[in-house]
């Protein structure tokens, strides 16, 4: 135990150092790194970042570890999160949007319908603010209801940048200590936390840049421990607010299911209810700018969608290829979704495997829904470390860290540089699953299980 944690503790100390590093890199003012070739360097930071990762992943996950090894994996986070926090945002702009709509919301008007640019607006904007807020003259919010809630919050209390950053910071602290207590449910080393809360890519997007996906990340937690507890009525209401934040969460929904009505009906009025105040605007402007995100990302002309980019680099599709690649996605998710909920619906005795299954079959869901759309920023992708962390799957952790290279030129190249994130995930997943089928069917007849 003591080799373990002074391992963890060099590992740890070793993590801050590309956190700093990072912010050496960035060029005061610019709205990025500063230049194609700091951005290089940027992400060759964050790989050395990435390595050190996933070998203490290795270490925990083999020895497990007890209090002196959590008050290590946690100090570790405190300390790089603290650094990013110091550090001004530059890898995303979205900040400055959200404290634009908390503002909106604090005036008293609807978030929904009012572009930025709106003269309505015009007594809200100062140029502090609004020359940061992306999408300013065209779009209207994209931000379901619990992450306008949360934007309004913060907003009341303080509209900087360091404040929407913190809020991030304490919505992971809310999953942080919803992942340890299903660990400790399960009878697992809370240190086991650590693919979460030492995922580099988690520390830039939500301590560096304060992504709301800390909020949805904190609801699936939540959802997953409600589920752990076998609480149907408070795992609906966790998953219906991690919907309201980011609409990709509702994926999970099967896996969560026990075969019982009140989760599904419970997360569904806990998306009405939310919605009910702001329906006024209609129910297309309510949903925001998703349908022009859609365009403006490529997924509804395909350009975006990393198959279907690749398969037009090698030669043009036909008119149908976007249609029968959505027909296909739809079948591939249907078909996935009834798998996890046959295998999740019913209780187990032993509920340390229980929870594991759930959560294997939820971060299953939530990365083939993310192989299907395939998001273009790597803020998206941390969440699949949480599930990882009571289900430990090597595709899930690859592709929680492998997005950093996404930061190189999400604009231009949809295919060669997310394929480091999506085909190593794919052989990963099938090498894994055949290793388990193998050693299912090799074990002596009298020692065979099936489901």
């Amino acid at each position: 135990m003591r080799g373990l944690n002074a391992l963890l503790t060099v590992l740890g100390a070793s993590l801050a150092a590309p956190v700093l590093c990072g912010l050496l890199l960035h060029t005061p003012g610019a709205d990025s790194v500063g230049s194609i070739a700091l951005v290089r360097r940027f992400v060759a930071v964050l790989a050395v970042a990435a390595v050190l990762y996933l070998a203490a992943v290795w270490l925990v996950l083999r020895e497990g570890g007890g209090a002196a090894t959590l008050a290590i994996v946690l100090a570790a986070a405190v300390l790089a999160r603290v650094l990013a926090l110091v550090g001004p945002p530059f890898l995303s702009s979205d900040l400055y949007r959200y404290i634009w709509d908390g503002r909106v919301q604090l005036a008293g008007f609807n978030p929904y319908r009012y572009i930025p640019a709106d003269p309505a607006l015009a007594a809200l904007c100062d140029r502090a603010l609004f020359d940061d807020v992306n999408r300013r003259f065209y779009a209207h919010t994209i931000y379901p209801r619990a992450a306008q809630l949360m934007f309004r919050l913060v907003a009341a209390i303080s509209q900087t940048p360091f404040a929407m950053k913190l809020a991030s910071v304490g919505w992971e602290a809310v999953a942080v200590a919803c992942l340890t207590a299903t660990l400790r449910l399960c009878d697992q080393p809370p240190a086991r936390v650590l693919p979460y809360v030492w995922n580099p890519v988690a520390i830039w997007s939500y301590a560096g840049n304060g992504h709301v996906d800390a909020e949805a990340i904190a609801f699936i937690a939540a959802a997953l421990l409600a589920r752990a507890l076998r609480r149907d009525g408070w795992a609906g209401a966790a998953l219906g607010a991690a919907t309201l934040v980011k609409f990709l969460p509702a994926a999970i929904g099967p896996a969560l299911w026990r075969g019982r009505w009140r989760l599904p009906v419970v997360a569904v009025l806990t998306i009405v209810l939310f919605y009910l105040p702001f329906i006024a605007v209609g129910s297309r402007q309510v949903l925001g700018f998703l349908g022009g995100y859609a365009k403006q990302e490529g997924l509804s002309d395909g350009r975006g969608i990393w198959l279907l980019a690749g398969l037009r680099d090698l030669a043009s599709l036909p008119r149908y290829a976007v249609p029968l690649y959505g027909l296909a996605s739809m079948l591939a998710l249907g078909a996935a979704a009834l798998a996890a909920a046959h295998a999740c619906r019913t209780d187990r005795v032993d509920r340390a495997a229980e929870i594991r299954r759930v959560a294997g079959w939820a971060g299953f869901l939530a990365a083939l829904a993310m192989f299907v759309i395939s998001p273009h920023y790597a803020w998206y992708f941390p969440v699949l470390a949480a599930f990882a962390v009571l289900r430990p799957n090597r595709a899930l952790l690859w592709m929680s860290v492998a997005p950093l290279a996404l930061y190189l030129s999400p604009w231009h190249e949809f295919f060669l540089r997310p394929s480091l994130v999506y085909a190593p995930a794919v052989v990963l997943f099938f090498v894994d699953e055949v290793a388990v089928v193998g050693r299912r069917f090799l074990r002596p007849p009298r020692e065979r299980t099936f489901p």
